[in-house]
C-alpha cells in the first residue's frame, strides 16, 4: 500500500463526527458547553506526515573528530520517554459542535422517540411594533413628512386655478365681479370674491367691455388646465397647515409566549459524594437544555441543601458538598417561598426537579415533603436518586414518593445507579410530561 492509500484511509477514519446524543449524555464533558449553546464533541484524527529530528545525536560520522580505521562506535543506551501514560492511553484532539438548545430538545426527542409541546399558560405580552399608527401628535422626529407634504399638494391643487381665464371674464361687457363670482361657482372654479374685486380694480376701464358676451369670450380663450401649467411653470410654494401634521407611533403588537421557571434541587449533605454528584449534573443538565429548547422563555432557580436550604448561583450548584444531615423539606419550604413571589402559576409553568440519594431524616419523607409537594402547583414534580451502590438500608425517599403519587401524573421518581441509567431517567421524567394533559 503506498503513501497516497494510507492518506485515504486516515482521511476515512478521521472524518469529522460527532459524538453520539446519547453516549455524549451519558460520558461526554459536559463543561465545554453554555446553558445556551450545547457543545458535543467531534473527534479529530490528526493525518501522518514525516518530520526532521532536529536534535544533534551524533553518531557514525558525525562524532567529534574523525575515528580512526578500527574504532569500535559506541554503543549508547536507549533513552527513556516520558514516562506518562501508557501505549495508546493517549486520547485523541477534540472540535466541538454546537447546536442551540431548540436543536438539542428536537434531537433529543427523535433520540427518545417523544413528542412534547411546551405544556400550560401563555403568556400575552405587548411590544412595539412597526411604525404604522398615525395620530395628530407627537415627537418631531416621527412627523410624517411625506403625509403632510401629500396634504399640502392636494390642497395646491384644489385651490389652482387659471387665473388668466378668469381675468378674461372680467372683461366681458357688463359683468363685474358680482357676475363672475357666479360664474365661477357654476364653473366650480375656486376663486375667492376678494380675488376678483382686487383684479377687476386693476383693469383698465377700456378693456372692462373686450367681449360681447360669454359665448365669445369662450371661444376666443383656451382654459389651462392646471396639470399643464405646473408643468410648464413648476409650483412655487406649498401651503403646509399645521392641521395637516400627522404623526407615526408603533403599533401595539400583542404576542402569545410560553414561560418556564424549572427550580433543581439537590442534596448537599455529607453523604452525596462525588459520584452522586455527577450523576445529578449528567441527569439535570440536559433537562435544563432541554427545557430552554422547549420554551420561549425559560427561568432555573438552583437550592442546595442538607438540613438547612438555600439559593445558589447554577456555576456553585454541582459542586457544593456540606457535612451536615439531611432534611429534604427544608428545600420545598424554600422552593415554596420562591415560587410564590417570583413566579405565580398563572403566568408561569413550573417544574420542580430534585435529586439525592434518597436519605432523608426521619419521617420528613411523609411528615412535610409529601404534603409539600402537594401543595405546590407544578406542571411536574420530579425525584432522581443517585444511589452508585444500590438501595442503601435508610435511602427510602424515592420509594416513599413513587408509593404515594403512584396514580399521579405529575409526579416522576427515577433511580441512578451509573451513567448508563441517566438517559433513562431523562425519559421518565419527559414521558411523565408527554402524559400529561
Amino acid at each position: 500500500m503506498g503513501l497516497r492509500e494510507d492518506l485515504e484511509r486516515f482521511r476515512e477514519v478521521g472524518e469529522q463526527r460527532r459524538q453520539d446524543l446519547t453516549e455524549f449524555i451519558q460520558y461526554g464533558d459536559l463543561g465545554e458547553s453554555r446553558p445556551d449553546a450545547v457543545k458535543v464533541p467531534v473527534k479529530i484524527v490528526d493525518l501522518p506526515e514525516f518530520e526532521y529530528d532536529q536534535r544533534d545525536m551524533g553518531g557514525v560520522g558525525q562524532a567529534e573528530g574523525e575515528p580512526e580505521p578500527g574504532d569500535k562506535v559506541a554503543e549508547g543506551e536507549p533513552e527513556d520517554g516520558d514516562g506518562e501514560g501508557e501505549p495508546g492511553e493517549e486520547g485523541a484532539d477534540h472540535e466541538y459542535y454546537e447546536m442551540d438548545p431548540e436543536e438539542f430538545a428536537r434531537e433529543l426527542d427523535e433520540e427518545l422517540g417523544l413528542d412534547l409541546d411546551p405544556k400550560g399558560r401563555e403568556v400575552v405580552t405587548e411590544r412595539e411594533g412597526e411604525y404604522r399608527d398615525i395620530r395628530r401628535s407627537g415627537p418631531a422626529s416621527t412627523l410624517d413628512f411625506e403625509r403632510l407634504f401629500k396634504s399640502g399638494l392636494k390642497r395646491k391643487l384644489a385651490t389652482d386655478f387659471d387665473d388668466e381665464y378668469v381675468r378674461e371674464a372680467l372683461r366681458i361687457d357688463g359683468w363685474g365681479p358680482a357676475r363672475a363670482f357666479e360664474w365661477a361657482r357654476e364653473e366650480r372654479i375656486p376663486v375667492s370674491r376678494a380675488w376678483l374685486e382686487d383684479a377687476y380694480d386693476s383693469l383698465p376701464a377700456a378693456e372692462r367691455d373686450r367681449w360681447r358676451s360669454l359665448a365669445e369670450m369662450e371661444a376666443n380663450v383656451d382654459r389651462e388646465p392646471t396639470a399643464t401649467r405646473i408643468r410648464r411653470d413648476g409650483i412655487d410654494n406649498i401651503p403646509l397647515r399645521r392641521e395637516d401634521e400627522r404623526y407615526r407611533h408603533p403599533e401595539t403588537v400583542e404576542e402569545k409566549e410560553t414561560n418556564v421557571v424549572v427550580v433543581n434541587i439537590r442534596d448537599v449533605s455529607g453523604s452525596m459524594q462525588e459520584t452522586k454528584r455527577e450523576l445529578v449534573e449528567r441527569t439535570f443538565t440536559p433537562l435544563d437544555w432541554y427545557l430552554t429548547g422547549k420554551y420561549d422563555n425559560a427561568e432555573f432557580v438552583y437550592i442546595a441543601h442538607d438540613a438547612e436550604a438555600w439559593e445558589v448561583e447554577r456555576e456553585e450548584f454541582f459542586g457544593i458538598r456540606s457535612g451536615g444531615g439531611t432534611r429534604i423539606s427544608s428545600a420545598y419550604e424554600l422552593a415554596q417561598e420562591i415560587l410564590a413571589e417570583r413566579y405565580p402559576y398563572s403566568e408561569w409553568n413550573r417544574y420542580v426537579f430534585a435529586a439525592g440519594d434518597s436519605e432523608n431524616s426521619s419521617n420528613d419523607t411523609e411528615d412535610r415533603v409529601i404534603p409539600l409537594m402537594e401543595d405546590i402547583d407544578a406542571n411536574l414534580h420530579a425525584y432522581v436518586e443517585t444511589q452508585p451502590s444500590g438501595n442503601a438500608i435508610s435511602a427510602t425517599h424515592a420509594e416513599e414518593v413513587e408509593r404515594h403519587f403512584k396514580e399521579s401524573d405529575d409526579v416522576a421518581v427515577a433511580y441512578v445507579q451509573n451513567a448508563a441509567d441517566v438517559v433513562d431517567a431523562i425519559y421518565t421524567v419527559l414521558s411523565t410530561e408527554e402524559t400529561d394533559e
